[in-house]
């Protein structure tokens, strides 16, 4: 699995198995399977579009007419369901904590200037950096941000941290909105070199702690998201107590074979 990851080269491979208990298994009738999410480096425990990938192919190429997938993963058991054009993942919410700047501060002048700094917090469950820019930065800046991961590797290398979350208020004034001049409620870039990874297109783990921050910061249960690599893609979110439901859509753009 390792192998055929790192030869294909993307974000994540994700591999769908069959579940155990399912007696009589077929990728259009079953309701359960297990799933396993590979960089092309290492395996990691919870991949948001990669689980989305794997529901959009149950869904629509299988037609599994199932009206929830449970996939059993290294992070318990994740639900898929459709919602009218959209697919929605339950996932754990992950929490953040505050993070002493001055204990990271070479590594954060690899990220941006401290100037544009706001909030620096961690989330312990995924082992991922979230660094919030002031609210007054443009989102422009945040999408021109150029950031040497080969260096946020070289500036940290105990394990603490896994990836940086990099994220913004989203408001008119700092251009935080879409093509229908819907305002987000933020917008964020992911990077993970340590896993292999130096930027991430859209990314639903980091999601789970980027809701949590949110959530709290804006006392809000229902939130619109933006990812702001060059691809991007926008992410609906629902907290639910110690859940969150992230929704998107999904293109089938690409099927082939692959010989082993």
């Amino acid at each position: 699995m390792q192998r055929l990851a790192a030869e294909i080269n993307l974000s994540e491979t994700a591999y769908i198995q069959f579940s155990q208990q399912d007696k009589q298994p077929t990728f259009e009738n079953s309701d359960r399977f297990s799933l396993r999410w590979f960089t092309p480096i290492i395996e990691v425990p919870l991949c948001g579009h990669a689980t989305l990938a794997s529901a959009a192919i149950l869904f629509n190429m299988y037609e599994n007419k199932s009206p929830e997938i449970t996939f059993d993963s290294k992070s318990g058991p994740l639900i898929v369901s459709q919602e009218d054009d959209t697919i929605s993942l339950d996932f754990p919410l992950n929490p953040t904590q505050k993070q002493d700047q001055n204990e990271i501060k070479e590594l954060l002048k690899e990220i941006c200037d401290a100037s544009i700094i706001f909030d620096v917090e961690y989330s312990p469950t995924t082992k991922k950096l979230l660094v919030r820019l002031k609210d007054e930065t443009p989102r422009s800046a945040l999408e021109e941000m150029k950031i040497d991961t080969e260096l946020l590797v070289a500036r940290e290398h105990t394990g603490k941290i896994k990836g940086v979350i990099v994220t913004l208020k989203g408001s008119e004034n700092n251009g935080s909105f879409d093509k229908h001049g819907n305002v987000y409620d933020f917008v964020s870039r992911y990077f993970a070199p340590w896993v292999g990874i130096p930027e991430d297109p859209v990314t639903g783990s980091a999601h789970t702690v980027l809701a949590d921050y949110w959530g709290r910061y804006l006392k809000k249960s229902v939130l619109c998201a933006r990812q702001c690599s060059a691809r991007g893609g926008d992410i609906r979110i629902k907290i639910q107590g110690d859940r969150v439901k992230l929704m998107g859509r999904t293109n089938i753009f690409l099927t082939g074979h692959v010989y082993i």
